[in-house]
């Protein structure tokens, strides 16, 4: 898989030809709705286990084909290179992945021993339906590199009928999926949900329900509601009892607790609840998650943090969705909502105190477009990536790259004489973040929020794991 950044001048005929790869599969990694109009700085994810190796100092072919497991004639036969031994740095040469024809008796396993390649990986890479099933003549591409397991949590608040085609596109994709969100009441009461279509479509799809409960919602922080029940023994039994209700008539299978703005002289009062919710969540056969703020040490101040017990939480629940994400919040100026050098710090932190297991990477699959200057009191408008590119495209904006933050970029100027400055995800930032998933060695990733179109990321997830399946 490769991330091509497209220059001036450069047609998609152009890239297709470069890296061996035909137009149709680029155009539906990516979504390109139409393939004549690229934008200068746009990210395209190349589907293919194909390499282009780009040649370093020192390297030698004999060096490059032993680290891609071919022979240095293979090297040779798919590149035009006059001489063997004169290669130099920059020089980019074509490995083409290896092939293996399918002859009677072969199974998938004894193949994916042969080139040491999991069996999954080379279910994926071929898209093999049934694993047992394979024909003599059928040519299988055998996969560059293994893909570790990771277990993939969707949050989604279309509910209703609308949330049925968003989780038929991406349920398979995931492990977990959580309508956001029930809100609790001080009667300990639940303010009830849609949920019912997008739970019946995930189990379709092979992804486990977890229920999300909450107490705050845009406009309401509820701390002193979390304060009231958090310090009342009887709504708390009443509160998990109305939970597991819900939760054996839905089909709901785990529980997420969401809960923000806790007062921080509720901390261990917190802790307590999820304490006793765990232990009811395991008697009955559900597992527990939980929320946490984005905290970069133990003494963090700050409402949303302090109530927020790292050790605690990475104890009790049987695992923790980091919210690594909201740096460029609606109503603040304009900047990347998911800086990846803000998310390494709390990452840094994280993984001192919780199990690197039961961490999963909160990863944010939305954009932010803001009117500039910015002034307080207004707020920027939170589209699709697909969005994003499409606007860059329509006002002639240039995208741009914060190396520093991992994050794409552009201004432009509507039609009115608005300026605005976009901040997204693209096929460069996503796969920064998976490589960051890949590096603290993370229990998995959670999308905030489905529903926002962003088909490079899927392939790219795709490519970099496998997503468990339970």
């Amino acid at each position: 898989m490769f991330t091509h950044v497209v220059k001036a001048g450069e047609t998609l005929t152009q890239i297709a030809t470069f890296y061996h790869v035909p137009m149709t599969p680029i155009i539906t990694a990516n979504g390109l709705v139409d393939p004549d109009v690229l934008v200068v700085g746009e990210a395209l994810v190349i589907p293919t286990e194909d390499v282009i190796y780009i040649v370093k100092p020192g390297d030698t072919l004999t060096k490059i084909a032993q680290n891609y497991g071919v022979s240095v004639q293979y090297i040779l036969q798919n590149n035009s290179i006059a001489n063997p031994n004169n290669i130099y740095p920059g020089q980019a040469i074509y490995i083409p992945a290896k092939q293996h024809r399918v002859v009677r008796g072969d199974t998938l396993w004894a193949i994916s021993r042969r080139y040491r390649v999991t069996l999954q990986s080379l279910i994926q890479v071929n898209n093999i339906t049934n694993p047992n099933i394979i024909s003599p003549g059928t040519v299988l591409v055998i996969p560059h590199k293994n893909r570790p397991e990771k277990s993939v949590n969707g949050y989604i608040y279309f509910l209703g009928q609308s949330a049925v085609p968003i989780v038929s596109e991406n349920g398979g994709y995931l492990t977990y999926l959580s309508p956001f969100a029930y809100m609790i009441k001080e009667d300990a009461s639940l303010q009830p949900i849609d949920d019912v279509p997008a739970i019946q479509t995930a189990q379709a799809e092979g992804a486990i329900p977890m229920m999300s409960i909450t107490n705050f919602t845009v406009g309401f922080r509820g701390e002193n509601l979390a304060s009231v029940v958090l310090n009342s023994p009887a709504l708390i039994d009443q509160l998990l009892t109305n939970i597991i209700s819900i939760m054996q008539q839905k089909g709901y299978r785990g529980l997420n607790v969401d809960f923000e703005n806790v007062l921080p002289k509720d901390r261990e009062a917190y802790n307590s609840f999820l304490h006793q919710a765990a232990t009811r969540m395991h008697a009955n056969g559900y597992f527990l998650s939980t929320a946490l703020a984005p905290k970069t040490g133990p003494t963090q101040a700050g409402l949303l943090y302090e109530a927020h017990d790292y050790p605690a939480h990475g104890r009790i629940a049987d695992f923790v969705i980091l919210m690594t994400y909201e740096w460029g919040f609606r109503k603040g100026p304009p900047q990347a909502i998911s800086p990846l050098d803000k998310i390494r710090e709390v990452l840094d932190y994280a993984v001192t105190v919780i199990p690197r297991n039961k961490i999963y990477f909160g990863f944010q699959i939305y954009a932010r477009d803001w009117t500039i200057p910015f002034y307080q009191g207004e707020e920027a408008t939170t589209i699709s990536p697909q969005e994003a590119v499409t606007r860059a495209a329509r006002f002639g904006a240039v995208i741009q790259y914060d190396y520093i933050a991992e994050a794409p970029f552009f201004v432009y100027t509507d039609d009115t004489g608005q300026a605005h400055e976009v901040w997204f995800e693209d096929a460069r930032s996503a796969q920064a973040k998976l490589n960051t998933i890949r590096d603290y060695n993370l229990g998995g990733i959670s999308y905030w929020a489905l529903g926002y179109p962003f088909p490079q990321n899927w392939v790219l997830l795709e490519d970099n794991f496998m997503v468990r399946k339970l």
